[in-house]
């Protein structure tokens, strides 16, 4: 191996385990904690050096973000890839019940996404495509439906109530997609209830209950 080959596997470890400690750190502290010289200390380093690779700690939470965002719509995408492509409420439930399997066993990461904003931090443009995977995914799949006509539209104005051309930018037509993006943010509703626990005390099997709200959404955008 070359020296810059050398130095380039030296760099991409050490930013693992940066990456590694900072989410113990959110775990154990919380987001609105994380600090690049405690993460240092910890892994006996000078803060000097950790800013070599993550310049400020809003440069670390957006790595952590974005690692993140393409974990669990890694998890979603491969759920449902392997679902017969005919059986879209197949397919619909597998993208679902592995982005709340995702979420449940990396609750302080889910929280870093969906929980309450950082003070002071605002997430930029490049965590917008990451973000989307999952809902986009589930998007697909009403579309697969629209385009084998499964799916149809209904004559509301609920589209009137979306920014102009997004419907396009889903891929689906009027009628359909603020019928998606209801069920979009529903799924990630009842996934934040309950790691946040708001349903703690009124759910009892919170995996039925989600598997039961997942397929009613799935009503509402119309799969068969």
């Amino acid at each position: 191996m070359t020296a810059a080959g050398t130095r380039a596997r030296v760099r991409a470890e050490l930013t693992r385990e940066i990456a590694d400690v900072a989410r113990r750190h959110l775990a154990s502290a919380g987001a609105a904690a994380l600090s690049l010289r405690a993460v240092a200390r910890e892994l006996g380093m000078a803060s000097s050096a950790v800013y070599r690779y993550f310049p400020s700690r809003d440069d670390l939470l957006t790595a952590l973000i974005l690692d993140a965002y393409n974990a669990l719509g890694e998890a979603a995408e491969r759920a449902e890839a392997a679902v017969t492509r005919d059986d879209l409420r197949g397919r619909w439930h597998a993208a679902c019940r592995a982005a709340r399997e995702w979420a449940v066993a990396h609750p302080h990461e889910y929280a870093l996404l969906y929980g309450s904003p950082v003070p002071g931090y605002a997430a930029p443009e490049a965590t917008i495509a990451p973000g989307t995977r999952v809902g986009l995914l589930l998007c697909r799949v009403v579309a697969d439906g629209v385009a084998r006509g499964e799916v149809t539209a209904i004559a509301d104005d609920s589209d009137t109530t979306l920014v102009p051309g997004l419907g396009d930018q889903l891929g689906l037509p009027p009628g359909v997609a603020a019928r998606a993006l209801q069920a979009w943010s529903g799924i990630y509703g009842a996934i934040s209830f309950e790691l946040f626990g708001q349903t703690h005390n009124a759910v009892i099997e919170h995996a039925r209950f989600f598997g039961g709200a997942v397929d009613r959404l799935a009503d509402l955008v119309g799969l068969p």
